[in-house]
């Protein structure tokens, strides 16, 4: 026996009820019941993943003043536009992020490189460079004549700097050299010596943990990352890691949290109660990472590269970052978050400051009630339907520049070889007994507390 099924439909339900009347029409008020509901979303979710990409334009404007490669970068604490450059044509800049002007300028501060910049509580400055000079200034508008001006003070050293950070509440700061030292601003020698001096290491980065205010990290020319503490005046914790780290940030909102930027190309995470391996690595450059900031969320990063391009990643997250690049921006050397977490600023060497938007695709100025109900709509959307394979694919889509785009190739390439390699030799010789190593186990080779 074979069942059929019939549909049926009553004539009354459709047809009007007497001559004249208008013809009733059937409406499903439940969007969950509509058979083209998912359809329908599906087909908004792409649109609001294409428009994402035709609207990112990331880049706002370039401040200019240095002759010579941007070093350094340093926000203001506790204002939102107030950022200061250095560069190594031995200058400092105050730049007005919402202006986008130059607000105030040391001309000569250095003799040589400005290997160092942060602020201290008020109007005041701290920069140090290779001439072995740690120098106070004042950059209150009224004290700037013609470019020229004296430094509130001078600290002198007897080897040359790479880092200054200023405590977060007391009249004292770090540097670093061929040692760390601490230093009071009303006196005018170190008042300790961190580590003993060594013709083998150089500091190269030196920065004051935001919470607890007395620990340090340092990152060296022989690879190590240590913690100090400066109630008890000597190093407490070091790991050496496989390449040197060429900058370092502590998480605003995780004072355990550290980011280091390493010569491998990668961005690694750790957290300093347990050292031994990484929390997370950040893949995606093709070159040396320079230089990384925490956003005051602590939900993203910035980084800039030997590579050209600047990068903001999600925490815990590490691939697939937003990149920024234009065709006249060379190797990045710096870059900072701004306090209200919207906007990105980058120092490169070919001497200019540029700022960037956070979101490549928001809009600046005022947004009506309506637009940003839009928004809002069109966020939810793609982060409801970010696992669909064509709407990820267009939420991931960047373009790079060619030279980016073929050494990632290569790099793939170089990768995909090791790996062969590394699985041929424990499959074929005695190696093969050991069980293979996770990549986070390798990163740190040794670790002296």
């Amino acid at each position: 026996m074979v069942k059929i099924s019939v549909l049926q439909h009553a004539p009354s339900a459709h047809l009007p009820a007497r001559p004249g009347d208008p013809t009733p029409t059937s409406r499903n008020l439940d969007p969950l019941m509509h058979p083209f509901s998912r359809s329908r979303e599906r087909i908004r979710a792409l649109n609001a993943a294409k428009m994402e990409r035709m609207f990112a334009k990331p880049f706002i404007a370039a401040l200019e003043g240095h002759i010579d490669a941007v070093e350094v970068l340093c926000k203001k604490p506790g204002t939102l536009n107030t950022v200061a450059s250095g560069s190594w044509d031995g200058g400092i800049l105050v730049h007005n992020i919402a202006q986008q002007k130059e607000v105030h300028r040391i001309q000569d501060a250095h003799k040589g490189k400005v290997s160092g910049l942060c602020f201290a509580e008020g109007d005041r400055l701290l920069s140090c460079g290779v001439d072995t000079d740690i120098k106070l200034w004042d950059i209150s508008p009224q004290d700037e004549v013609a470019g020229l001006q004296k430094p509130l003070n001078v600290f002198s050293g007897k080897s040359p700097f790479n880092s200054v950070d200023h405590h977060r509440s007391d009249r004292l700061f770090a540097t670093a050299s061929n040692i760390v030292q601490v230093w009071d601003e009303t006196r005018t020698a170190a008042i300790s010596n961190l580590t003993f001096p060594t013709a083998a290491e150089t500091v190269t980065s030196v920065r004051f943990n935001l919470s607890e205010t007395s620990v340090l990290g340092s990152i060296g020319s022989d690879r190590s990352f240590t913690l100090y503490d400066i109630r008890t005046g000597k190093a407490e914790r070091r790991v050496i890691m496989q390449m040197r780290s060429n900058a370092l940030s502590w998480s605003p909102t995780f004072p355990t949290l550290v980011l280091l930027a390493s010569e491998d190309h990668n961005l690694y995470t750790f957290d300093v109660r347990q050292l031994s391996n990484p929390t997370q690595i950040y893949k995606a450059h093709v070159s040396a990472a320079m230089s990384c900031d925490w956003s005051p969320t602590g939900l993203e990063f910035v980084s800039g590269g030997w590579d050209r391009t600047v990068r903001i990643w999600k925490e815990g997250k590490g691939t697939h970052p937003e990149v920024y690049h234009t065709k006249r921006m060379q190797r990045v050397t710096s870059t900072v978050f701004t306090a209200d977490a919207r906007f990105v600023v980058s120092g490169s060497d070919d001497g200019n400051v540029r700022i960037w938007k956070a979101k490549a695709h928001e809009k600046l100025g005022v947004i009506t009630a309506r637009e940003r109900a839009a928004i809002e709509y069109r966020e939810s959307l793609k982060e409801r339907w970010k696992y669909d394979q064509e709407v990820g694919r267009i939420s991931r889509a960047r373009h790079l520049p060619k030279s980016v785009q073929q050494t990632s190739k290569l790099k793939q390439t170089m990768l995909e070889a090791q790996r062969v390699k590394e699985e041929r030799r424990r499959k074929h010789t005695r190696a093969g007994e050991n069980k293979p190593k996770a990549e986070r186990k390798k990163i740190v080779l040794a670790e002296r507390s």
